[in-house]
Formats: C-alpha cells, structure tokens, sequence
C-alpha cells in the first residue's frame, strides 16, 4: 500500500526543514516499486522487471548509510582583464592552485553561467504521455524563477543614516526585477524575514522594517571605555600597549588620577575588555547564525543564487575568523556568489560622534583615536573575504550605491569552480592559505578566496553523509559522476489533485561492484524532492535499491540500465524536480533538475 506523505512547509518553519528533510525522508514509507505504473503505452522497465529474480534486486525505504567522500575544498575565481571584463574563454589547464605554498591537483573543474542552472523540462518537449491533458508546458516553466536575490542588511551594525540611504537604493532596484527574479529581504538582527517574492509591494513593506537595532546597546559611559577593537588587542593580541591605555582611562574615571590605584586600575581596565570582547564576539556570532541560516535557505532554491550583504563592515577577532571560512566554504558547496556592498559609501574615518564625545584623558585621546581609524578601516576587511571568497564582488568607497545594488543583484558572466582534496590533511583547526594564479603570462587580475581552516575534528561518518546528500538534494547543481537521466509523468486525478511520477533511469555501466559469494553487490539510494514554482520544498521521498546481481544479470543490464519509479500526490501547478542517486560502494553521486507543469 502506498502511503504518500506531505510537508507543507510555511515561511515560519521552513528554516526546520532544510534540517529534518532527510530524516523525515527516510523513515516515511512514501514510494514502492511494486506500485503500478502511470498510465501509457510504453512502460519504462522498472528495476524489479529487469531482474526476473527477486533475490537479485530489492528495493526498500530504509536509513542509508554511506560512505563519506573525501574532503573537498571548493575555491570559486572570476578572473577579469585589464578592462575589468569577465574572461570566459579558460580551461582546467590554466589555473595552478598552491596550499600553504605547495602545489595542489585540481580534481574537479566546472564553469558556471547565469545559464547554468536553468531548468529544463523533465519530460522532453513535444511527449504527451496519456493522462497529460496539455502538452504545451514551455511557457509556464518558462515563468519558473530563474534567480533568488537575498539582500541582507546588517541592522545590528548600520547607524540610522545608512540605513536611511541603502533603503531607499534598494526600492529603485525592485522596480527593475525581471519576471523571473525572486527576493527575500533579511537582517542580521532576525528581526526582518520576508521570503522570497515577485511582489515589490511586500518587498517595499519589508524594506521599512530594517532600522538599527545593535545588540550590544549604546546608552551611557563604560569606567574605563574600551572599545570592541581595543578589547580584541588586549586579549587576543596582548598589546601592552592597549592596556596601559585602558588603565590610565580607569584611573582616571574610577579613582581620579591617584596613582597610587593603579594596580586596581589594571584589574579593572583587564575585566572590563573581557566584558567587551564577550559582548562584541557575541553579537558578531549572532550575524554569523543568521548569515548561515539565509545561505541554508538560498541553498534551497533552485537556478542562480545571490546573496547581496549590506554592512557598514564589522571587526572580526582572530577567535572568529574561522567562522567567515567555514560560511564561504558552504556558499562555495551551494554555489551561492555573496556580493558585498559597505554601507558606509565614501567616507572618511569618523573620530566620534560629536553629540556625545568620548571622554578620553588628554594622555590617551591620541592613542584612541587611532585606534578608531584602524577599527572602521578592519570592518571592511569581512566584506571583502566574503566577496573573494565566493567569487563576488565588493563595492565600497562609492556613493553611487544605486549601481552596488543593481551589479551586486547579479553574478558575474562566468566563474570558474576549482576542486581540491588535500593530501595528509591533519585534523588541527590550522589555517591554510590559498593561491591561485593563471599558468600562462596573461596580465589578468585573478579573484579567489584566500584561504581556508583544516577541520577540528573528525565529523561522524553518518551525520557526514547525511548533510552531504543533503546539501545535493538542495542544491540544485547538476552532478555527473553517475550516469542518470529524469523524466517525469503525471495523471490527474480531477481538478484538484494529481499523481506525478518521477522516473529514474540509471546505467549500470558507471557502477562499481563489488564481488562477494558470486554476486555483483552494491546499493543505489534514489531521492527525489519536489519544489514549487516560488521554489518552495512540498514532498519527497527515497528509495534504496540493494543490487546482488549474477554476472549474466549485469552484462544485460548494461545494455539496458534500469528505471525507478516513485510517484507523488500534488496539486495542479508547475514544479521543480530534484533527483539525486547515491552509489554506496563507489561513493559516486548524480544530481538532475527538471521542471514539469501540471494544468488546472
């Protein structure tokens, strides 16, 4: 009996789904592969009809386990010429890419375009299987969104001013969003989520929500005032110096300059920068959980994505540094490109705020003063990691934030995707810095992330392949390491509901087998995962195919290869379908998109 299973998913729980899609997956019974097929005159050769024997093939819905991959870094480089114009004419060959200095082999290459990751139509054009009332989809997939904006606006960091301007630059970009442009509106504080839209009335609603709102609070005056940057350099970097600065503020705010305090002066000025550096690392964790969140929901939706991050910058201590790397290294996987714009514009570096003026001593208003200036110059230093790092673009030192927003809306004309497995990699946490360089003499400017962190700790081999086919099913990127196609058929049932059908066909020739007792052994794991056309998740399923084929069966099947079948209730509208098969010996993957319309 079939038992189809539904997650309607609502913009307040769609955050949870992302993490419970593959366990709910797999413990619900929704596909069998004894069920009977759609309707048609040509059936596809299911995997139990292939194999006449039962014993050879089963397939069941089960827990899978897999084997990990081995760890890939992923480093995305956009190289321009001396005009500033993409080049798009290069090859594998090209590149050379160096970790901490030693050469490194680059095991995957790819080009990605705007053009990417259309989407195709999953049933080829022209077929009408029977039940498809119309067989005119072209112009409804056509309509699929193409490409997901995230604008994320740092309202913890932004001062009222900024906020002001870069709003009323982004309700001139919604004017200019194509019919097939999607954009949410997020803020680092939480405090504003509006998923993604073609509707520029919500979007301009949303947009009034982003006012500063800083964790850390502003009110009154510290004994002694220390600023996030000061801390950082006390207790990270033991500068000597920042402390005697601090003491000689606590001296003369908390015991009026008598020296003979100085030692208390010390104690304070040492608890108060630890109190600093807890509170600013806080707030700065806290934009980094919700960058991670909005780049887990931009991962889920399917054609080009872009995160556009508006900040002012933030000082990023050497405690946190690791954080950035690990939030490019999963845009890097969801082939997500983060263009940053510095909120700021053009500006010069602000001493203070004139209305309420620090109260530094006449021994130390020079010494802070500087370390202001290093502070608003080390906030810019994030955005441009996030931008190299993914392949971006930073726009900063520019007042002209109209052009930011309408070039940070959109990817580059091409980047390359260069892949590395790092040999005897030491699980340690230690940094490795990255260069990447052009084999020939081209004078052209090369973009690349800079580096990268060793993990800490070895992950848990089953949670490890989870979130990795995980991250396949949702990303939406097409991978070719197994041979696979989609198709897809649909029936309806009658002017609400309809029974699509998700048709995998895999050849046998990619597999590697292992013998064990006479048989051919290994295990296919085939999900499937359904989007609507705001590329929201609706359902999905997961097969498990167990493979202990005689020689003979394996010489006929790689002739023919074999199609799965797993069939969905759905109402009538047009759909995104995401297939991704998981080979267990050889730990290979194959990921395919395809879009099918289903008339009201």
């Amino acid at each position: 009996m079939e038992n189809p299973l539904r997650f309607p998913v609502t913009r307040r729980t769609y955050r949870r789904v992302i993490s419970v899609l593959l366990a709910a997956c797999w413990t619900a019974a929704q596909v069998h592969a004894q069920e009977a097929p759609a309707k048609s005159e040509a059936q596809p050769a299911t995997a139990q009809t292939a194999v006449n024997d039962s014993s050879e093939v089963s397939t069941r819905d089960t827990p899978p386990t897999f084997r990990v991959r081995v760890n890939l870094v992923l480093v995305r480089v956009v190289v321009r010429d001396n005009s500033g114009r993409v080049v798009t004419n290069l090859k594998k060959e090209d590149f050379q890419l160096s970790d901490n200095r030693k050469p490194q082999v680059i095991s995957t290459f790819s080009m990605e375009t705007p053009e990417s990751h259309k989407v195709a139509p999953a049933t080829p054009p022209g077929s009408t299987p029977e039940g498809n009332e119309s067989g005119d989809t072209a112009a409804a997939i056509a309509a699929l969104p193409q490409r997901f904006v995230a604008v994320v606006f740092d309202d913890t960091d932004m001062l009222m001013q900024d906020t002001v301007w870069v709003r009323s630059a982004a309700t001139r970009l919604f004017a200019s969003l194509a019919p097939t442009d999607r954009v949410g509106i997020y803020s680092t504080s939480g405090q504003v989520t509006q998923e993604f839209t073609q509707e520029h009335e919500v979007l301009q609603k949303s947009l009034l929500g982003v006012v500063p709102r800083s964790l850390v609070g502003n009110g009154g005056h510290d004994c002694p005032e220390i600023s996030y940057y000061q801390a950082d350099q006390i207790q990270n970097f033991q500068n000597a110096q920042a402390l005697a600065v601090a003491a000689e503020d606590a001296l003369q705010c908390a015991f009026n300059g008598d020296t003979r305090m100085l030692a208390q002066a010390q104690s304070l000025a040492e608890s108060t920068s630890q109190r600093v550096l807890a509170s600013g690392d806080s707030q700065t964790d806290y934009i980094y959980r919700h960058l991670e969140e909005i780049t887990k929901r931009l991962a889920a939706m399917p054609g080009q994505r872009v995160m556009v991050f508006v900040s002012p910058g933030f000082v990023i201590t050497s405690m946190l540094t690791l954080e950035s790397s690990s939030l490019i290294d999963r845009a890097n996987r969801a082939n997500i490109v983060i263009n940053t714009i510095d909120a700021r514009g053009l500006y010069t570096p602000d001493l203070g705020d004139i209305s309420d003026p620090p109260r530094d001593s006449f021994k130390t208003a020079g010494v802070k003063s500087s370390y202001r200036i290093q502070a608003q110059l080390a906030q810019s230093d994030i955005l441009g990691q996030l931008a190299d790092g993914t392949g971006g673009t930073f726009f900063h030192n520019r007042n002209d934030i109209d052009e930011g927003l309408r070039e940070a809306a959109a990817a580059p004309a091409m980047s390359y995707l260069l892949g590395f497995s790092p040999q005897n990699l030491k699980i340690n946490g230690a940094y490795h810095t990255l260069k990447v360089s052009l084999t020939g003499k081209q004078k052209f400017s090369v973009q690349a992330r800079h580096g990268y962190y060793a993990p800490r700790t070895i992950a848990d081999p089953a949670e490890a392949a989870k979130e990795e086919i995980q991250e396949a099913l949702f990303s939406q990127d097409e991978i070719h390491d197994l041979p696979a196609e989609l198709q897809t058929q649909f029936f309806k049932k009658d002017q609400s509901q309809a029974r699509l059908a998700v048709l995998t066909h895999v050849d046998l020739k990619g597999i590697r087998f292992r013998k064990a007792d006479g048989r051919n052994r290994d295990n296919l794991t085939v999900a499937t995962a359904i989007f609507d056309e705001n590329g929201n998740f609706v359902t999905g399923g997961e097969k498990i195919v167990e493979m202990k084929l005689l020689d003979k069966t394996v010489e006929r099947l790689s002739r023919s290869g074999f199609t799965l079948k797993s069939s969905f209730d759905v109402k009538p509208g047009t759909y995104l379908v995401r297939m991704v098969v998981r080979d267990a010996e050889g730990a290979q993957m194959a990921a395919r998109n395809g879009a099918v319309s289903i008339p009201y």
